[in-house]
Protein backbone atom coordinates (compact mmCIF):
# COMPACT_ATOMS: atom_id res chain seq x y z
CA UNK A 1 0.00 0.00 0.00
CA UNK A 2 2.87 2.37 0.75
CA UNK A 3 4.26 1.62 -2.67
CA UNK A 4 0.96 2.62 -4.21
CA UNK A 5 0.83 5.86 -2.20
CA UNK A 6 4.30 6.80 -3.43
CA UNK A 7 3.22 6.20 -7.02
CA UNK A 8 0.10 8.28 -6.47
CA UNK A 9 2.37 11.12 -5.35
CA UNK A 10 4.24 10.70 -8.62
CA UNK A 11 1.03 11.10 -10.60
CA UNK A 12 0.09 14.19 -8.61
CA UNK A 13 3.48 15.67 -9.52
CA UNK A 14 2.94 15.17 -13.26
CA UNK A 15 0.92 18.36 -13.90
CA UNK A 16 3.66 20.49 -12.32
CA UNK A 17 6.36 18.77 -14.37
CA UNK A 18 4.34 19.08 -17.56
CA UNK A 19 3.37 22.70 -17.05
CA UNK A 20 6.80 23.96 -16.04
CA UNK A 21 9.02 21.99 -18.42
CA UNK A 22 6.99 20.53 -21.27
CA UNK A 23 4.37 23.11 -22.12
CA UNK A 24 4.56 24.00 -25.80
CA UNK A 25 1.82 26.60 -25.64
CA UNK A 26 2.26 30.10 -24.31
CA UNK A 27 -0.54 29.74 -21.81
CA UNK A 28 0.00 27.46 -18.84
CA UNK A 29 -3.12 28.45 -17.00
CA UNK A 30 -5.81 28.14 -19.58
CA UNK A 31 -9.09 28.18 -17.79
CA UNK A 32 -7.78 29.63 -14.57
CA UNK A 33 -10.56 31.31 -12.73
CA UNK A 34 -8.22 33.70 -10.95
CA UNK A 35 -7.40 35.80 -14.02
CA UNK A 36 -9.97 38.47 -13.34
CA UNK A 37 -7.91 41.63 -13.09
CA UNK A 38 -4.67 43.18 -14.18
CA UNK A 39 -3.02 42.65 -10.79
CA UNK A 40 -2.14 39.14 -12.01
CA UNK A 41 0.36 40.69 -14.43
CA UNK A 42 3.36 43.01 -14.32
CA UNK A 43 3.75 46.28 -16.23
CA UNK A 44 5.70 45.74 -19.42
CA UNK A 45 8.91 47.36 -18.14
CA UNK A 46 8.88 45.12 -15.08
CA UNK A 47 8.04 42.00 -17.05
CA UNK A 48 10.87 42.67 -19.53
CA UNK A 49 13.91 44.64 -18.34
CA UNK A 50 16.21 46.05 -21.00
CA UNK A 51 19.82 46.85 -20.02
CA UNK A 52 22.58 48.48 -22.03
CA UNK A 53 25.60 46.34 -21.16
CA UNK A 54 28.45 47.79 -23.24
CA UNK A 55 29.18 50.19 -26.10
CA UNK A 56 32.33 49.82 -28.20
CA UNK A 57 33.33 51.20 -31.61
CA UNK A 58 32.54 47.76 -33.04
CA UNK A 59 29.24 46.81 -31.39
CA UNK A 60 26.50 47.51 -28.87
CA UNK A 61 25.53 44.81 -26.38
CA UNK A 62 22.02 44.69 -24.89
CA UNK A 63 20.57 42.34 -22.31
CA UNK A 64 16.88 41.49 -21.92
CA UNK A 65 15.83 40.01 -18.58
CA UNK A 66 12.29 38.57 -18.73
CA UNK A 67 10.72 37.92 -15.34
CA UNK A 68 9.90 34.31 -14.54
CA UNK A 69 6.67 33.36 -16.34
CA UNK A 70 7.15 35.82 -19.23
CA UNK A 71 8.75 35.37 -22.64
CA UNK A 72 9.82 37.40 -25.69
CA UNK A 73 9.20 36.67 -29.37
CA UNK A 74 12.31 36.35 -31.53
CA UNK A 75 10.62 37.59 -34.70
CA UNK A 76 9.25 40.75 -33.04
CA UNK A 77 12.63 42.39 -32.33
CA UNK A 78 13.54 45.54 -34.26
CA UNK A 79 16.62 47.74 -33.79
CA UNK A 80 17.04 51.06 -35.58
CA UNK A 81 19.15 54.17 -35.20
CA UNK A 82 17.84 57.72 -34.94
CA UNK A 83 18.84 59.55 -37.14
CA UNK A 84 18.41 56.89 -39.79
CA UNK A 85 21.64 57.72 -41.65
CA UNK A 86 23.65 55.94 -38.92
CA UNK A 87 24.12 52.38 -40.13
CA UNK A 88 23.74 49.36 -37.86
CA UNK A 89 24.51 45.76 -38.70
CA UNK A 90 22.15 42.82 -38.38
CA UNK A 91 21.41 42.10 -34.71
CA UNK A 92 22.95 38.84 -33.52
CA UNK A 93 20.08 36.90 -31.88
CA UNK A 94 20.70 33.36 -30.60
CA UNK A 95 18.27 30.60 -31.57
CA UNK A 96 15.13 30.73 -29.44
CA UNK A 97 13.05 28.06 -27.78
CA UNK A 98 10.98 26.48 -30.52
CA UNK A 99 7.23 26.38 -29.93
CA UNK A 100 4.40 25.24 -32.14
CA UNK A 101 1.12 27.05 -31.70
CA UNK A 102 -2.05 25.67 -33.25
CA UNK A 103 -3.02 29.16 -34.43
CA UNK A 104 0.30 30.83 -35.34
CA UNK A 105 2.39 27.82 -36.32
CA UNK A 106 6.10 27.58 -35.42
CA UNK A 107 7.56 30.45 -33.40
CA UNK A 108 10.72 31.01 -31.37
CA UNK A 109 10.63 32.58 -27.91
CA UNK A 110 13.05 33.49 -25.11
CA UNK A 111 12.13 32.67 -21.51
CA UNK A 112 15.54 33.34 -20.01
CA UNK A 113 18.14 36.10 -20.06
CA UNK A 114 18.88 37.17 -23.63
CA UNK A 115 22.05 38.92 -24.83
CA UNK A 116 21.92 40.75 -28.17
CA UNK A 117 24.94 42.12 -30.07
CA UNK A 118 24.35 44.86 -32.66
CA UNK A 119 27.33 45.54 -34.96
CA UNK A 120 28.25 49.15 -35.74
CA UNK A 121 29.55 50.63 -38.96
CA UNK A 122 33.37 50.93 -38.85
CA UNK A 123 34.60 54.44 -38.11
CA UNK A 124 31.16 55.89 -37.33
CA UNK A 125 31.24 56.85 -33.63
CA UNK A 126 28.66 59.64 -33.74
CA UNK A 127 26.21 59.77 -30.81
CA UNK A 128 22.69 58.62 -31.66
CA UNK A 129 19.52 57.15 -30.17
CA UNK A 130 18.96 53.40 -30.43
CA UNK A 131 15.26 52.51 -30.75
CA UNK A 132 14.62 48.96 -29.51
CA UNK A 133 11.24 47.39 -30.29
CA UNK A 134 10.21 44.10 -28.72
CA UNK A 135 7.07 42.17 -27.83
CA UNK A 136 6.35 39.46 -25.30
CA UNK A 137 3.62 37.57 -23.50
CA UNK A 138 2.89 36.10 -20.08
CA UNK A 139 2.59 32.35 -19.66
CA UNK A 140 -0.73 33.01 -17.90
CA UNK A 141 -2.26 34.15 -21.19
CA UNK A 142 -1.66 37.88 -21.75
CA UNK A 143 0.08 39.44 -24.77
CA UNK A 144 1.71 42.85 -24.44
CA UNK A 145 1.57 45.32 -27.35
CA UNK A 146 4.87 45.97 -29.16
CA UNK A 147 7.03 48.13 -26.91
CA UNK A 148 9.74 50.57 -28.04
CA UNK A 149 12.47 51.85 -25.72
CA UNK A 150 15.07 54.42 -26.70
CA UNK A 151 18.64 54.31 -25.45
CA UNK A 152 21.11 57.17 -25.80
CA UNK A 153 24.34 55.96 -27.42
CA UNK A 154 26.90 58.69 -26.88
CA UNK A 155 30.67 58.93 -26.50
CA UNK A 156 32.10 55.40 -26.53
CA UNK A 157 34.61 55.84 -23.68
CA UNK A 158 32.16 57.65 -21.40
CA UNK A 159 29.39 55.21 -22.09
CA UNK A 160 31.56 52.16 -21.47
CA UNK A 161 32.82 53.43 -18.11
CA UNK A 162 29.31 54.28 -16.95
CA UNK A 163 27.71 50.98 -17.83
CA UNK A 164 27.44 48.01 -15.50
CA UNK A 165 29.26 44.84 -16.45
CA UNK A 166 26.20 42.72 -15.88
CA UNK A 167 22.48 43.14 -15.71
CA UNK A 168 20.88 43.90 -12.36
CA UNK A 169 20.33 40.83 -10.26
CA UNK A 170 16.80 39.49 -10.09
CA UNK A 171 14.96 37.03 -7.95
CA UNK A 172 13.46 34.09 -9.83
CA UNK A 173 12.13 32.26 -6.78
CA UNK A 174 8.88 32.35 -4.91
CA UNK A 175 7.40 30.76 -1.81
CA UNK A 176 5.82 28.01 -3.85
CA UNK A 177 9.21 26.92 -5.15
CA UNK A 178 10.71 26.99 -1.66
CA UNK A 179 7.86 24.81 -0.41
CA UNK A 180 8.47 22.34 -3.25
CA UNK A 181 12.19 22.14 -2.40
CA UNK A 182 11.30 21.60 1.26
CA UNK A 183 8.97 18.75 0.32
CA UNK A 184 11.65 17.35 -1.98
CA UNK A 185 14.05 17.34 0.97
CA UNK A 186 11.57 15.36 3.03
CA UNK A 187 11.14 12.98 0.12
CA UNK A 188 14.90 12.41 -0.15
CA UNK A 189 14.91 11.25 3.45
CA UNK A 190 12.63 8.35 2.60
CA UNK A 191 15.20 6.48 0.51
CA UNK A 192 16.68 3.06 1.32
CA UNK A 193 20.06 4.41 2.36
CA UNK A 194 18.87 7.39 4.41
CA UNK A 195 15.78 6.43 6.40
CA UNK A 196 17.44 3.42 8.12
CA UNK A 197 20.24 5.78 9.22
CA UNK A 198 17.90 8.03 11.22
CA UNK A 199 18.02 5.93 14.43
CA UNK A 200 21.82 5.71 14.17
CA UNK A 201 22.15 9.42 13.45
CA UNK A 202 19.84 10.36 16.29
CA UNK A 203 21.88 8.19 18.62
CA UNK A 204 25.13 9.92 17.64
CA UNK A 205 23.73 13.46 17.70
CA UNK A 206 21.40 13.19 20.70
CA UNK A 207 23.28 10.61 22.82
CA UNK A 208 20.01 9.52 24.41
CA UNK A 209 18.77 13.07 25.08
CA UNK A 210 15.49 12.52 23.21
CA UNK A 211 12.48 14.70 23.92
CA UNK A 212 12.13 18.12 25.48
CA UNK A 213 13.95 21.32 24.69
CA UNK A 214 17.41 19.70 24.89
CA UNK A 215 16.62 17.12 22.23
CA UNK A 216 15.08 19.73 19.97
CA UNK A 217 18.08 22.08 20.42
CA UNK A 218 20.61 19.36 19.57
CA UNK A 219 18.75 18.27 16.47
CA UNK A 220 18.30 21.89 15.35
CA UNK A 221 22.03 22.49 15.89
CA UNK A 222 22.62 19.60 13.49
CA UNK A 223 20.00 20.53 10.89
CA UNK A 224 20.68 24.29 10.54
CA UNK A 225 24.42 24.01 9.72
CA UNK A 226 23.63 21.23 7.26
CA UNK A 227 20.99 23.42 5.56
CA UNK A 228 23.34 26.43 5.58
CA UNK A 229 26.03 24.40 3.83
CA UNK A 230 23.48 23.48 1.18
CA UNK A 231 22.56 27.18 0.93
CA UNK A 232 26.20 28.16 0.32
CA UNK A 233 26.41 25.49 -2.37
CA UNK A 234 23.21 26.80 -3.97
CA UNK A 235 24.48 30.39 -3.92
CA UNK A 236 27.75 29.36 -5.55
CA UNK A 237 25.93 27.44 -8.27
CA UNK A 238 23.62 30.42 -8.84
CA UNK A 239 26.61 32.76 -9.19
CA UNK A 240 28.33 30.23 -11.43
CA UNK A 241 25.31 30.09 -13.67
CA UNK A 242 24.98 33.89 -13.75
CA UNK A 243 28.65 34.37 -14.68
CA UNK A 244 28.26 32.02 -17.64
CA UNK A 245 24.79 33.39 -18.46
CA UNK A 246 23.49 29.83 -18.55
CA UNK A 247 19.87 30.93 -18.91
CA UNK A 248 20.65 32.47 -22.25
CA UNK A 249 22.94 29.61 -23.26
CA UNK A 250 20.24 27.08 -22.40
CA UNK A 251 18.52 28.06 -25.64
CA UNK A 252 21.31 26.17 -27.42
CA UNK A 253 21.29 22.45 -28.12
CA UNK A 254 25.03 22.35 -27.27
CA UNK A 255 24.10 23.05 -23.64
CA UNK A 256 20.65 21.47 -23.36
CA UNK A 257 21.67 18.06 -24.68
CA UNK A 258 24.56 17.56 -22.19
CA UNK A 259 22.34 18.80 -19.35
CA UNK A 260 19.67 16.30 -20.37
CA UNK A 261 22.26 13.51 -20.43
CA UNK A 262 23.33 14.48 -16.91
CA UNK A 263 19.76 14.04 -15.70
CA UNK A 264 19.55 10.67 -17.46
CA UNK A 265 22.74 9.61 -15.69
CA UNK A 266 21.32 10.74 -12.34
CA UNK A 267 18.13 8.79 -13.06
CA UNK A 268 20.09 5.63 -13.84
CA UNK A 269 21.93 6.10 -10.55
CA UNK A 270 18.57 6.12 -8.75
CA UNK A 271 17.80 2.80 -10.48
CA UNK A 272 20.95 1.35 -8.81
CA UNK A 273 22.85 0.84 -12.06
CA UNK A 274 25.79 2.66 -10.41
CA UNK A 275 26.46 5.06 -7.53
CA UNK A 276 27.20 8.79 -7.51
CA UNK A 277 29.34 9.85 -4.59
CA UNK A 278 32.33 11.96 -3.59
CA UNK A 279 35.85 10.73 -4.49
CA UNK A 280 37.23 8.28 -1.92
CA UNK A 281 40.13 10.48 -0.76
CA UNK A 282 37.63 13.26 0.15
CA UNK A 283 34.98 11.05 1.73
CA UNK A 284 37.52 9.10 3.82
CA UNK A 285 38.89 12.33 5.32
CA UNK A 286 35.38 13.56 6.15
CA UNK A 287 34.57 10.21 7.75
CA UNK A 288 37.59 10.61 10.04
CA UNK A 289 36.40 14.10 11.04
CA UNK A 290 32.95 12.75 11.82
CA UNK A 291 34.43 9.88 13.81
CA UNK A 292 36.41 12.24 16.07
CA UNK A 293 33.36 14.44 16.75
CA UNK A 294 31.49 13.78 19.95
CA UNK A 295 27.73 13.99 19.98
CA UNK A 296 25.54 15.26 22.76
CA UNK A 297 26.75 18.86 22.52
CA UNK A 298 25.57 21.74 20.37
CA UNK A 299 29.04 22.24 18.88
CA UNK A 300 29.42 18.55 18.11
CA UNK A 301 25.97 18.43 16.50
CA UNK A 302 26.84 21.45 14.35
CA UNK A 303 30.09 19.86 13.14
CA UNK A 304 28.22 16.65 12.30
CA UNK A 305 25.66 18.69 10.35
CA UNK A 306 28.37 20.35 8.26
CA UNK A 307 30.09 17.03 7.56
CA UNK A 308 26.78 15.34 6.73
CA UNK A 309 25.99 17.99 4.13
CA UNK A 310 29.14 16.93 2.30
CA UNK A 311 28.86 13.19 2.91
CA UNK A 312 25.55 12.87 1.11
CA UNK A 313 24.55 9.28 0.44
CA UNK A 314 24.28 7.79 -3.07
CA UNK A 315 20.48 8.00 -2.76
CA UNK A 316 20.70 11.77 -2.34
CA UNK A 317 23.67 12.62 -4.55
CA UNK A 318 21.91 12.20 -7.90
CA UNK A 319 18.81 14.32 -7.12
CA UNK A 320 21.01 16.89 -5.38
CA UNK A 321 23.25 17.14 -8.42
CA UNK A 322 20.14 17.62 -10.56
CA UNK A 323 18.96 20.41 -8.25
CA UNK A 324 22.37 22.09 -8.56
CA UNK A 325 22.16 21.97 -12.36
CA UNK A 326 18.69 23.51 -12.20
CA UNK A 327 19.90 26.29 -9.89
CA UNK A 328 22.98 27.02 -11.99
CA UNK A 329 20.71 27.48 -14.99
CA UNK A 330 18.57 30.02 -13.12
CA UNK A 331 21.53 32.36 -12.60
CA UNK A 332 20.04 33.52 -9.28
CA UNK A 333 22.43 33.29 -6.32
CA UNK A 334 19.91 34.33 -3.66
CA UNK A 335 17.21 32.07 -5.04
CA UNK A 336 19.65 29.17 -5.27
CA UNK A 337 20.70 29.65 -1.65
CA UNK A 338 17.11 29.78 -0.40
CA UNK A 339 16.04 26.76 -2.44
CA UNK A 340 18.83 24.51 -1.18
CA UNK A 341 18.37 25.84 2.34
CA UNK A 342 14.75 24.72 2.13
CA UNK A 343 15.93 21.37 0.75
CA UNK A 344 18.27 20.94 3.72
CA UNK A 345 15.55 21.84 6.19
CA UNK A 346 13.31 19.24 4.57
CA UNK A 347 16.00 16.59 4.87
CA UNK A 348 16.46 17.45 8.54
CA UNK A 349 12.75 17.58 9.41
CA UNK A 350 12.47 13.83 10.17
CA UNK A 351 15.38 14.08 12.59
CA UNK A 352 13.55 16.88 14.41
CA UNK A 353 10.57 14.55 14.67
CA UNK A 354 12.79 11.83 16.16
CA UNK A 355 14.44 14.29 18.56
CA UNK A 356 11.13 15.44 20.01
CA UNK A 357 10.04 11.89 20.70
CA UNK A 358 7.95 11.38 17.59
CA UNK A 359 9.90 8.46 16.12
CA UNK A 360 6.75 6.35 16.20
CA UNK A 361 5.21 8.69 13.63
CA UNK A 362 7.84 7.80 11.01
CA UNK A 363 7.20 4.81 8.73
CA UNK A 364 9.32 1.72 9.15
CA UNK A 365 11.94 0.66 6.65
CA UNK A 366 10.85 -1.77 4.00
CA UNK A 367 10.74 -2.56 0.27
CA UNK A 368 8.62 0.56 -0.32
CA UNK A 369 11.78 2.66 0.06
CA UNK A 370 13.04 1.25 -3.24
CA UNK A 371 9.86 2.57 -4.86
CA UNK A 372 10.71 6.06 -3.61
CA UNK A 373 14.07 5.85 -5.38
CA UNK A 374 12.37 4.68 -8.56
CA UNK A 375 9.88 7.56 -8.39
CA UNK A 376 12.73 10.06 -8.10
CA UNK A 377 14.47 8.40 -11.04
CA UNK A 378 11.35 8.69 -13.19
CA UNK A 379 10.99 12.38 -12.34
CA UNK A 380 14.63 12.97 -13.31
CA UNK A 381 13.95 11.34 -16.68
CA UNK A 382 10.91 13.61 -17.09
CA UNK A 383 13.16 16.63 -16.44
CA UNK A 384 15.60 15.38 -19.10
CA UNK A 385 12.78 15.13 -21.64
CA UNK A 386 11.60 18.59 -20.60
CA UNK A 387 15.01 20.08 -21.36
CA UNK A 388 15.24 18.30 -24.70
CA UNK A 389 11.77 19.53 -25.66
CA UNK A 390 13.24 23.00 -26.17
CA UNK A 391 15.44 21.89 -29.06
CA UNK A 392 13.63 18.89 -30.57
CA UNK A 393 10.33 18.83 -32.48
CA UNK A 394 7.22 18.59 -30.35
CA UNK A 395 6.27 15.30 -31.98
CA UNK A 396 9.50 13.68 -30.76
CA UNK A 397 8.84 15.04 -27.29
CA UNK A 398 5.48 13.26 -27.28
CA UNK A 399 7.16 10.02 -28.41
CA UNK A 400 9.71 10.23 -25.57
CA UNK A 401 6.99 10.97 -23.03
CA UNK A 402 5.04 8.00 -24.30
CA UNK A 403 8.07 5.75 -23.87
CA UNK A 404 8.64 7.00 -20.31
CA UNK A 405 5.09 6.53 -19.08
CA UNK A 406 4.60 3.28 -20.97
CA UNK A 407 7.63 1.93 -19.14
CA UNK A 408 6.19 3.04 -15.79
CA UNK A 409 2.85 1.47 -16.75
CA UNK A 410 4.48 -1.89 -17.49
CA UNK A 411 6.39 -1.71 -14.21
CA UNK A 412 3.04 -1.27 -12.44
CA UNK A 413 1.71 -4.38 -14.13
CA UNK A 414 -0.70 -2.75 -16.57
CA UNK A 415 -0.62 -5.86 -18.81
CA UNK A 416 -0.21 -8.44 -16.06
CA UNK A 417 -3.61 -10.00 -15.39
CA UNK A 418 -2.56 -12.67 -12.91
CA UNK A 419 -4.33 -12.78 -9.50
CA UNK A 420 -3.43 -9.75 -7.40
CA UNK A 421 -4.06 -8.20 -4.01
CA UNK A 422 -6.38 -5.14 -3.84
CA UNK A 423 -3.38 -2.81 -3.60
CA UNK A 424 -1.76 -4.40 -6.64
CA UNK A 425 -5.00 -4.04 -8.57
CA UNK A 426 -5.09 -0.33 -7.79
CA UNK A 427 -1.49 -0.05 -8.97
CA UNK A 428 -2.49 -1.89 -12.16
CA UNK A 429 -5.34 0.57 -12.76
CA UNK A 430 -2.87 3.39 -12.37
CA UNK A 431 -0.60 1.66 -14.87
CA UNK A 432 -3.47 1.28 -17.35
CA UNK A 433 -4.15 5.02 -17.05
CA UNK A 434 -0.49 5.82 -17.77
CA UNK A 435 -0.46 3.37 -20.69
CA UNK A 436 -3.52 5.09 -22.14
CA UNK A 437 -1.75 8.45 -21.83
CA UNK A 438 1.35 6.99 -23.50
CA UNK A 439 -0.76 5.71 -26.41
CA UNK A 440 -2.41 9.14 -26.67
CA UNK A 441 1.05 10.76 -26.85
CA UNK A 442 2.12 8.41 -29.63
CA UNK A 443 -1.09 8.93 -31.57
CA UNK A 444 -0.79 12.70 -31.14
CA UNK A 445 2.85 12.65 -32.28
CA UNK A 446 1.97 10.83 -35.51
CA UNK A 447 -1.00 13.20 -35.99
CA UNK A 448 1.17 16.29 -35.82
CA UNK A 449 0.31 17.32 -32.25
CA UNK A 450 2.97 18.84 -29.97
CA UNK A 451 1.24 19.67 -26.67
CA UNK A 452 1.85 17.07 -23.90
CA UNK A 453 -1.12 18.41 -21.95
CA UNK A 454 -3.43 18.00 -24.98
CA UNK A 455 -1.95 15.24 -27.14
CA UNK A 456 -5.29 14.55 -28.84
CA UNK A 457 -6.25 18.18 -29.54
CA UNK A 458 -7.89 18.69 -32.89
CA UNK A 459 -5.77 20.36 -35.55
CA UNK A 460 -6.70 23.93 -36.39
CA UNK A 461 -5.97 25.71 -39.63
CA UNK A 462 -3.11 28.12 -39.06
CA UNK A 463 -3.67 30.15 -42.16
CA UNK A 464 -7.32 30.88 -41.48
CA UNK A 465 -6.59 31.78 -37.86
CA UNK A 466 -4.06 34.44 -38.75
CA UNK A 467 -6.44 36.54 -40.84
CA UNK A 468 -8.20 38.30 -38.00
CA UNK A 469 -11.36 37.46 -36.02
CA UNK A 470 -13.56 34.79 -37.60
CA UNK A 471 -16.20 34.22 -34.90
CA UNK A 472 -19.67 35.68 -35.49
CA UNK A 473 -18.56 38.61 -37.69
CA UNK A 474 -22.14 39.92 -37.86
CA UNK A 475 -22.74 39.82 -34.09
CA UNK A 476 -19.60 41.74 -33.13
CA UNK A 477 -19.02 45.38 -33.94
CA UNK A 478 -15.31 45.95 -34.55
CA UNK A 479 -13.83 49.34 -33.61
CA UNK A 480 -10.28 50.59 -33.21
CA UNK A 481 -10.33 54.14 -31.77
CA UNK A 482 -11.08 55.69 -28.42
CA UNK A 483 -13.76 57.95 -29.91
CA UNK A 484 -15.59 54.98 -31.43
CA UNK A 485 -15.54 53.15 -28.10
CA UNK A 486 -16.85 56.15 -26.17
CA UNK A 487 -19.62 56.74 -28.70
CA UNK A 488 -20.66 53.07 -28.68
CA UNK A 489 -20.76 52.93 -24.88
CA UNK A 490 -22.84 56.13 -24.77
CA UNK A 491 -25.33 54.74 -27.28
CA UNK A 492 -25.67 51.50 -25.31
CA UNK A 493 -26.20 53.44 -22.06
CA UNK A 494 -28.92 55.54 -23.68
CA UNK A 495 -30.62 52.35 -24.91
CA UNK A 496 -30.27 50.65 -21.49
CA UNK A 497 -28.26 47.78 -23.01
CA UNK A 498 -25.33 45.98 -21.32
CA UNK A 499 -22.06 45.83 -23.26
CA UNK A 500 -19.22 43.32 -23.55
CA UNK A 501 -15.94 44.70 -24.90
CA UNK A 502 -13.43 42.19 -26.25
CA UNK A 503 -9.86 43.56 -26.48
CA UNK A 504 -8.36 41.80 -29.49
CA UNK A 505 -5.20 41.84 -31.65
CA UNK A 506 -4.08 39.66 -34.54
CA UNK A 507 -0.69 39.09 -32.88
CA UNK A 508 -2.29 37.87 -29.61
CA UNK A 509 -2.25 34.06 -29.39
CA UNK A 510 -4.49 33.99 -26.33
CA UNK A 511 -7.02 36.13 -28.20
CA UNK A 512 -7.22 33.39 -30.83
CA UNK A 513 -7.93 30.82 -28.14
CA UNK A 514 -10.87 32.84 -26.82
CA UNK A 515 -12.14 33.68 -30.32
CA UNK A 516 -12.13 30.06 -31.47
CA UNK A 517 -12.71 28.00 -28.30
CA UNK A 518 -14.87 30.15 -25.99
CA UNK A 519 -17.02 32.72 -27.78
CA UNK A 520 -18.49 30.29 -30.38
CA UNK A 521 -19.90 28.05 -27.64
CA UNK A 522 -23.73 27.85 -28.02
CA UNK A 523 -24.37 28.46 -24.32
CA UNK A 524 -22.06 31.50 -24.33
CA UNK A 525 -23.96 32.89 -27.33
CA UNK A 526 -27.28 32.32 -25.55
CA UNK A 527 -26.12 34.03 -22.34
CA UNK A 528 -24.80 37.04 -24.32
CA UNK A 529 -27.96 37.40 -26.38
CA UNK A 530 -28.95 40.70 -24.72
CA UNK A 531 -25.48 42.28 -24.85
CA UNK A 532 -24.06 44.73 -27.32
CA UNK A 533 -20.85 42.98 -28.44
CA UNK A 534 -17.87 45.22 -29.15
CA UNK A 535 -14.49 44.00 -30.38
CA UNK A 536 -11.77 46.59 -29.87
CA UNK A 537 -9.09 45.70 -32.43
CA UNK A 538 -5.71 47.06 -31.32
CA UNK A 539 -3.60 45.13 -33.80
CA UNK A 540 -1.88 48.33 -34.95
CA UNK A 541 -1.05 49.26 -31.32
CA UNK A 542 -1.19 53.01 -31.93
CA UNK A 543 -0.41 55.60 -29.27
CA UNK A 544 -4.13 56.30 -28.88
CA UNK A 545 -4.94 52.62 -28.40
CA UNK A 546 -2.21 52.19 -25.80
CA UNK A 547 -3.44 55.24 -23.95
CA UNK A 548 -6.84 53.57 -23.82
CA UNK A 549 -5.20 50.54 -22.20
CA UNK A 550 -3.84 52.81 -19.48
CA UNK A 551 -7.26 54.37 -19.04
CA UNK A 552 -8.80 50.97 -18.26
CA UNK A 553 -5.72 49.78 -16.34
CA UNK A 554 -4.93 47.00 -18.79
CA UNK A 555 -1.52 45.82 -19.98
CA UNK A 556 -2.68 44.23 -23.22
CA UNK A 557 -5.10 41.77 -24.81
CA UNK A 558 -6.95 39.55 -24.31
CA UNK A 559 -9.40 41.20 -21.95
CA UNK A 560 -13.18 41.01 -21.68
CA UNK A 561 -14.89 43.93 -19.93
CA UNK A 562 -18.57 43.93 -18.90
CA UNK A 563 -20.51 47.21 -18.77
CA UNK A 564 -23.94 47.40 -17.12
CA UNK A 565 -27.02 49.12 -18.49
CA UNK A 566 -25.95 52.28 -16.64
CA UNK A 567 -22.67 52.39 -18.60
CA UNK A 568 -20.47 51.52 -15.60
CA UNK A 569 -17.92 48.73 -15.89
CA UNK A 570 -18.50 45.72 -13.62
CA UNK A 571 -14.83 45.53 -12.64
CA UNK A 572 -15.21 42.51 -10.37
CA UNK A 573 -16.12 40.23 -13.30
CA UNK A 574 -13.63 41.50 -15.88
CA UNK A 575 -11.48 38.87 -17.56
CA UNK A 576 -7.78 39.48 -18.22
CA UNK A 577 -5.89 36.69 -19.94
CA UNK A 578 -7.16 33.34 -21.15
CA UNK A 579 -10.27 31.74 -19.72
CA UNK A 580 -12.17 28.57 -20.58
CA UNK A 581 -15.84 28.26 -21.46
CA UNK A 582 -17.04 27.06 -18.04
CA UNK A 583 -15.36 29.90 -16.13
CA UNK A 584 -16.50 32.48 -18.68
CA UNK A 585 -20.11 31.32 -18.27
CA UNK A 586 -19.74 31.90 -14.52
CA UNK A 587 -18.55 35.45 -15.20
CA UNK A 588 -21.51 36.10 -17.49
CA UNK A 589 -23.88 34.78 -14.81
CA UNK A 590 -22.33 37.10 -12.18
CA UNK A 591 -22.55 40.03 -14.60
CA UNK A 592 -26.21 39.22 -15.34
CA UNK A 593 -26.98 39.07 -11.61
CA UNK A 594 -25.54 42.56 -11.15
CA UNK A 595 -27.35 43.86 -14.21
Amino acid sequence: MRRLLCLLLLILALPAVGASLLDNRPSSTLGSGSLNNSSDFLPVHEAFRLNLISVTPQSIKLRFVPTEGYYLYRHRFQFRAEPADIALGQAQLPPGEKKHDEYFGDVEVYHGILDVDIPRAPGDNRPFTLAVTYQGCADKGLCYPPETERLAIGDVAAATSALPATAPSRNVWNWKELALFFLAGIGLTFTPCVLPMLPILSGVVLRGQIGGLRGFSLSLAYVLPMALCFAVLGALMGMFGASLNLQARLQSAWVLVPFSLFFVVFALAMFDLFQVRLPHFISSHLHRVAGRTEGGSLWGAAVLGVVSSLLVSPCVSAPLAGALLYISASGDALGGALKLFALGLGMGAPLLVVATGGAAWLPKSGPWLVTVKNVIGVLLLAVAIGLLSRVIPGEITLVLLGLLWAGVALFLGALDFSPKTPAERLAQLLGIFLLAYALACWYGAFSGQTDPLRPLASTQSVSSASNGPTVNPDAWQTISTSAQLDRTLSEAKAAGQPVLVDWYADWCISCKVIEHDVLPDPEVKRQLAGYKLIRFDMTESTVEQRALLDRYKLFGPPALLFFGKNGTEQADVRVVGEINTADFLKRIARANDQT
